[in-house]
């Protein structure tokens, strides 16, 4: 039986917002359990803001928390790490509306986390168990659950694109796992874009350092990628960190084609609705510990 977790120390982050381009600073700190995720804003009177489906208020090229008319945007590369890691329980305060991008990946947080330490809780973990699946479908874009003894994601992504078209990738979400072949992964965008996205006020802290970018023909990056396949693993990244909004890690498997924030949240309140089609179980979670993880817990 997995007990809920928390961190052992504080953790201090500074760095730029992708879309917003402003210096965001940020502190995450241990909470009690059954908290879950809660963004602070501090700039912002210290409004709460909690990490879940119901605080959504934005897909748009990210994922976007909102309580009291205050926002926190690009909140899916932290919550994966913290998914990740089985890290159930944080207060984050941030001064700004957008949480840092760091290198684009999870992997500053995943780092920065372990060396903080993880602490056990005197609570066990409940999860919700798939017993039915269920999809949503738009146009050519699909997204589903289906029942599987653990935490599975299947994704494909398709471009037309001379750099990379059809990526599939199917992985069993362990903290190994997300450690080793998804945390890496960086985020990614098209050059032609750009101009598109600052019109609309998004993407002005963008840089090589923070994304991988594609020109018309070639990676502009240096052609330098982590992964063959970083693509759709940081696709998969990014479902691991949206999906945790549901509140409780998912027994199924979540399958998906040319998929993308919006989708992700729209299966999430299916799921939701759709209470026949699952329950909620405390039995024992078979986790892989990351090397040096349970010297820290």
């Amino acid at each position: 039986m997995r007990l809920q977790n928390t961190i052992k120390n504080e953790i201090l982050v500074s760095g730029l917002g992708l879309h917003t381009g402003r210096v965001i600073n940020m502190k995450l700190m241990p909470a009690p359990r059954d908290t879950g995720v809660e963004f602070i804003r501090t700039d912002k009177g210290n409004v709460r803001i909690k990490a879940n489906v119901c605080f959504v208020s934005d897909t748009t090229f990210a994922t976007t928390l909102a309580a009291e008319g205050v926002k926190v945007g690009t909140v899916e590369h932290l919550l994966a790490a913290l998914a990740g890691l089985h890290i159930d329980n944080v207060f984050v305060e941030i001064d700004g509306p957008e949480v840092p991008i760091m290198d684009g990946s999870s992997l500053p947080y995943i780092s920065k986390i372990l060396d903080a330490g993880i602490a056990k809780q005197a609570k066990a973990v409940n999860f919700i168990r798939i017993l039915e699946p269920i999809a949503v479908t738009e146009g050519p874009c699909q997204i589903a659950v289906t029942p599987y003894e653990g935490t599975r994601i299947t994704y494909r992504v398709f471009y037309t694109h001379p750099a990379f078209g059809e990526q599939k990738m199917g992985i069993d979400i362990t903290t190994m796992n997300f450690i080793n072949e998804l945390a890496p992964a960086r985020t990614f965008g098209f050059l032609r874009d750009v101009e598109m996205l600052k019109s609309k006020g998004l993407a002005r802290g963008g840089s090589l350092d923070n994304a991988i970018v594609l020109g018309d023909k070639e990676v502009i990056n240096g052609g330098k990628l982590r992964f063959k396949d970083e693509f759709v693993r940081h696709k998969i990244l990014d479902a691991v960190g949206d999906i945790s909004l549901i509140g409780l890690p998912i027994y199924g498997h979540i399958i998906a084609n040319k998929s993308g924030h919006t989708l992700h949240v729209k299966l999430l309140r299916k799921i939701l609705l759709n209470r026949n089609a699952w329950e909620i179980s405390s039995e024992p979670m078979v986790i892989t510990p990351a090397p040096g993880l349970a010297a820290q817990v």
